[in-house]
């Protein structure tokens, strides 16, 4: 436990400890999770990887709105935040068309109540992205809900204001990392409110947790993609018939060394820095 600091709770990938009142220190670790079971097996420095990136974000996109972003620690794996009151929903962006869109786009034409275009193939690129918000699970799967279920849960003014910063900061996003060689066809936003009820982004933001990152030059719709995230070992899982229950599958080295790789591969394309000057030196990514 970091000294002075009071453990508050874990998550599927992070601890969570108070420092102060106004404080918090989020530690990322290794783990990983799919389908929303945490794996036996850990992916060396992927929490440092999160944590890099989500400060790189927070730094890059501190123009669009407020985030919970006060220092990073020497570890690369440790951030110190905000405070905040956490709404009760995940803000999902969709710019492409996978995962659960696709499922739910397969069997009723929509995805989330907006209704698209007949005859889009897996992995098309939407019109334009969309805003299809999700309920946070403690335990379980986030499940998919209508912006009317959503409106209830934050209420519709707020909602609106959450629906537009989640739009301005995925097309900002999406932007910098298609000029990088990388598609953003998925990302989750989480928000909170500080003590004056402004709208702050927490949490993480744009990694390879919380988005699907497809490499722009393999890019063919009609089917999944490549990706740089944790679907590789995703995957991986799926393939061995696992129910999807606990206990996770024990991963095994090359799928480690995969995921890994793939980890650190977005890292440095997104932010244009060596991994391994991040690791010597944090703060680079803020600069």
């Amino acid at each position: 436990m970091p000294e002075a600091a009071q453990h508050l709770g874990s998550g599927k990938v992070r601890e969570l400890y108070a420092l102060d009142d106004e404080r918090l220190l989020l530690v990322a670790s290794d783990r990983i999770s799919t389908f929303d079971v945490v794996l036996p097996t850990e992916i060396p420095d992927k929490g440092r990887v999160l944590t890099g990136l989500s400060a790189f974000w927070f730094a890059h996109t501190r123009n669009l709105g407020a985030n919970h972003l006060l220092a990073l620690r020497p570890d690369g794996r440790s951030t110190e935040c905000r405070r905040l009151q956490m709404l009760p929903i995940e803000c999902v962006v969709r710019g492409y068309l996978a995962g659960s869109g696709w499922k739910d786009y397969t069997a009723t034409g929509s995805v989330c109540g907006h209704a698209l275009p007949a005859g889009l193939a897996e992995s098309a690129k939407l019109p334009e992205p969309l805003f299809t918000p999700a309920t946070k699970a403690a335990t379980g799967h986030d499940e998919n809900i209508d912006r009317g279920a959503a409106a209830e849960l934050v209420g519709a003014a707020l909602l609106d204001e959450v629906e537009q910063a989640s739009l301005v900061l995925y097309r900002c996003a999406a932007g910098h990392a298609r000029e990088r060689g990388i598609i953003i066809a998925d990302t989750k936003f989480e928000f909170g409110l500080d003590g004056d009820g402004g709208l702050v982004l927490g949490d993480e933001a744009l990694t390879p947790d919380s988005s699907r990152f497809w490499p722009a030059d393999q890019y063919r719709p009609g089917g999944p993609q490549p990706s740089f995230d944790k679907q590789y070992a995703r995957d991986y899982c799926d393939s061995l018939g696992w129910d999807k229950t606990e206990p996770g599958p024990e991963l095994p080295d090359e799928v480690v060394a995969g995921t890994r790789a793939r980890y650190i591969e977005a890292f440095e394309r997104l932010t244009e820095l060596a991994f391994d000057h991040y690791l010597t030196d944090p703060e680079v990514v803020l600069r």
